[in-house]
């Protein structure tokens, strides 16, 4: 009995580190999968080099934003760690990784396609973690 009731104490611990872990997983707006980023939806992210990493901003609006539709920011949603928050153009919120934006590719049919890598010269790529 007296072992048992030990293991109480430590139960709750393990049961409170796990809870913090699952919170700011929950709060991650993409994960990793095969070594590149991608969205709640599993569609791969990209990065564009015309945007000045930190500056916390996205040069990609307009058509750009059609074909390179950005990773939004869902109300409520809070950045931590390598997260930020970017504002874009239109006052809407776009996630960055290390001060990155992030879009997906429109023409990306399905999780797993990585079709808009080095595309327009080589200034698209896939946003690794």
């Amino acid at each position: 009995m007296t072992r048992l009731a030990s293991f109480a104490p430590l139960t709750s611990v393990f049961l409170a580190a796990c809870a913090v872990t699952t919170a700011a997983q929950a709060q991650a707006p993409a994960s990793a999968m095969n070594g590149v980023l991608v969205g709640p939806n599993q569609m791969t992210l990209y990065i564009f080099d015309k945007d000045a990493a930190g500056s916390g901003k996205s040069v990609c609006n307009g058509g750009c934003a059609t074909n390179w539709p950005p990773l939004t920011v869902a109300p409520g949603a809070t950045a931590t760690g390598d997260w930020s928050l970017v504002v874009r153009d239109n006052g809407d919120q776009q996630w960055a990784y290390k001060g990155r934006p992030l879009y997906y590719w429109a023409k990306d049919a399905k999780p797993g396609d990585r079709t808009g890598d080095g595309l327009l010269n080589n200034s698209w790529h896939i946003a690794k973690p």
